[in-house]
């Protein structure tokens, strides 16, 4: 299997958990008001909704590639076009005026796990984002390589979960992301543009003929 196939799931597996969303701001909330310990129940819980939509993307994605390349070519088409969507509307966000409001929680493990597997966005994003890094590889994609594929974006999903609850509860971050989140959220937009840019680059050549052999 190819190392990029390798490096690019284990990328999008970890874009997927560290690019600000519901699920980020989620985090941030418990772990300002519960600490780091709570913080790591929530995203354990939601490793699982992590796991299940990115196993369920990884398998329509080499479904897709496995019928034919004009198919797999149209999933990275309209994967490059959500993601420029969700992109743009991150990019162009403005501050709710009512500011973020504190809840406890007192069960972040069953928060994280509901909220990992009822998110409507979990699905298209994961697809989204998987298309867009391991479009590059897409000759190398089959069904023997989902197990390989699988652990090495539940690695990555491991990774960013650590990142994550290393850095929630501490003053400075919650601090910094309040001060800065207009430019956080901004800047998390124009990556996913620049993941729409991608996955677009290789689709649209095969849709109009000029993929080269």
């Amino acid at each position: 299997m190819p190392q990029a196939l390798l490096i690019g799931a284990f990328l999008a597996a970890l874009f997927y958990v560290l690019i600000p969303g519901p699920a980020f701001l989620a985090l941030l909330g418990i772990g300002a008001g519960q600490g780091r310990a709570a913080g790591a129940w929530f995203m354990s819980g939601h490793l699982v909704g992590d796991t299940v939509w990115s196993a369920m993307a990884l398998v329509a994605i080499i479904g897709a590639k496995t019928l034919g390349t004009t198919l797999f070519d149209v999933l990275g088409l309209l994967c490059g076009l959500y993601l420029a969507w969700i992109g743009w509307k991150a990019f162009t966000a403005k501050p709710r005026p009512d500011g973020q409001s504190m809840m406890m929680v007192e069960r972040p493990f069953r928060r994280g796990l509901i909220f990992g597997l009822t998110n409507p966005k979990g699905y298209p994003v994961a697809l989204a984002t998987f298309t867009a890094l391991i479009a590059g590889s897409a000759q190398s994609l089959d069904f023997s390589a989902l197990p390989m594929l699988l652990a090495v974006s539940f690695l990555g999903f491991l990774v960013a979960d650590v990142i994550l609850i290393g850095v929630i509860g501490a003053g400075v971050v919650r601090r910094f992301y309040r001060r800065y989140e207009r430019y956080i959220v901004k800047g998390s937009g124009l990556l996913f543009m620049g993941f729409s840019l991608q996955a677009l680059w290789h689709s649209v050549p095969g849709l109009v003929g000029w993929r080269r052999v």
